[in-house]
């Protein structure tokens, strides 16, 4: 994982997580443009993120006034880029070096495509950035 760089509204949500969850966040992504935060989280600390029926995630939502999303780190990228794609199921996730880049090909089923890839591309778009960010892979493509 390369150094994460937080702006200081990503610092601020990431402390406001801590104390209303009691997790500590990884990272944390601000999408203005859809009025969404996303929190990477480890894997121990996923219940205490979530909370008892949901509960945490409310509170924090309730507090930020904005969508919440709770992502699950690992290590292994073809783990992180499924979870990432939940609630899509992933058949196959090969990442391969060509000309210097690194390319995740991930195999959907074909009734679940359209929502790998979100409205406009949106959802994978977002999905590369977080990728990039957290394992240098620098372009996924759905098959």
């Amino acid at each position: 994982m390369s150094e994460l760089k937080l702006d200081t509204d990503g610092i601020r949500y990431i402390a406001l997580f801590e104390k209303r969850t009691g997790a500590s966040p990884t990272d944390c992504i601000i999408d203005s443009a859809h009025n969404k935060v996303t929190f990477i989280v480890k894997p121990e600390d996923m219940g205490a993120a979530i909370g008892r029926h949901g509960e945490h995630v409310s509170r924090v939502r309730t507090t930020i006034n904005k969508e919440i999303e709770i992502i699950e780190y690992s290590e292994n990228p073809q783990e992180f880029i499924k979870n990432l794609l939940q609630p899509v199921s992933a058949k196959k996730i090969s990442i391969i070096k060509r000309n210097d880049k690194r390319i995740a090909y991930v195999e959907v089923p074909a009734r679940e495509k359209g929502l790998a890839i979100g409205r406009g591309g949106q959802k994978i778009e977002r999905l590369k950035r977080i990728v990039k960010r957290h394992h240098d892979i620098d372009n996924i493509i759905i098959q």
